[in-house]
């Protein structure tokens, strides 16, 4: 009688340590804007990712199907486009926005997701698609458009920065989906994250000289990268998607932008600008118009990588950070 209330909050509270720990990587990664490089960091959240990842992966590895070259070709440029060349674009765009805006562009994937999938793997594009896309465009264009918080000077590159990581993951979930259909999704991902680092190596130089100049708290916030929102927010999410409805689990993305916000205002003192706001808001209605097609139509694309959050999950119900 008593085991049953137990497990009804349990999922919450796992999707809810997953969307703060999403939320605080963007402010992670702006903290640590001034003591490391886009790459360096990169690299050393992907090393210490893919050793977390390992620790939960390595032990069940007995049973798991072998991979196939075509198979191995996939991982490999998931490896490199979603943990390489997202997280050095991320990095590199949050120098130039802040954490708010940049989880706010980061909500467009979902519907460039959409348009892929209709064109790569024989998805309808409904009227829903094409109006949730040009509300998303007009948001991103608020938002490009949209004064810095700190000097009242416009910066477009950090806007394309964060819309190419939002493209590169994009591209990532579309080769992904076979994968998971045959092959657990932490297993993917830890090869993936493995792939990442290895990608990320010529910036080994710059990750030494970062970490012998960096401040302890840095290196902490580092580690915490790599351990937090990628391993343990990838085992939580997987965790409440077991016992929630992928529906109902992907609207709940949608707190990440706001979450972010809040934690930027409380340690970074910044916020986005006020225009940014409204392209947000638009962005995200955006995604929830594209979101409403026919179930039947929708069933053919639930199984997308979820970049440090969790198993499978609809591909417009995904954040990345």
């Amino acid at each position: 009688m008593t085991a049953a209330p137990a497990r009804s909050w349990r999922p919450i509270a796992a999707v809810s340590v997953t969307l703060v720990l999403w939320a605080s990587a963007f402010v992670a990664i702006r903290h640590l804007g001034k003591d490391f490089t886009p790459g360096s960091l990169s690299l050393g959240r992907l090393l210490v990712g893919a050793l977390a990842l390992g620790l939960v992966a390595a032990p069940k590895l007995k049973g798991v199907p072998r991979l196939t070259p075509r198979e191995w070709a996939s991982v490999a440029a998931i490896g490199v486009l979603w943990f390489g060349v997202y997280n050095v674009a991320l990095n590199e765009g949050e120098h130039h926005v802040d954490a708010g805006t940049a989880s706010m562009l980061l909500q467009v994937s979902p519907i460039l997701i959409a348009v892929l999938a209709a064109l790569f793997l024989g998805e309808k594009f409904t009227t829903y698609l094409a109006v949730g896309l040009a509300l998303a465009f007009s948001g991103v264009v608020l938002i490009g458009t949209a004064d810095s918080g700190s000097g009242g000077s416009r910066d477009i590159l950090g806007v394309v920065l964060c819309l190419v990581a939002a493209a590169v993951y994009s591209v990532s979930v579309i080769l992904q989906k076979p994968l998971v259909a045959r092959l657990p999704a932490v297993h993917i991902v830890w090869l993936a994250c493995t792939i990442g680092a290895i990608s990320c190596l010529p910036f080994a130089g710059q990750l030494v000289d970062d970490t012998l100049t960096a401040p302890a708290s840095s290196i902490v916030w580092v580690v915490y990268l790599g351990v937090f929102p990628t391993a343990i927010a990838f085992t939580t999410y997987a965790y409440a998607l077991r016992h929630m409805s992928a529906s109902s689990l992907g609207v709940t993305t949608y707190l990440v932008p706001p979450i972010t916000i809040v934690m930027g205002l409380v340690f970074l003192s910044e916020a986005p600008p006020t225009i940014a706001y409204a392209g947000g808001a638009l962005a995200l209605l955006g995604v929830a118009v594209a979101r409403r097609k026919p179930k039947a139509a929708a069933a053919g694309l639930d199984t997308p990588l979820v970049p440090h959050g969790g198993s499978t999950t609809e591909p417009s119900e995904t954040l990345t950070t």
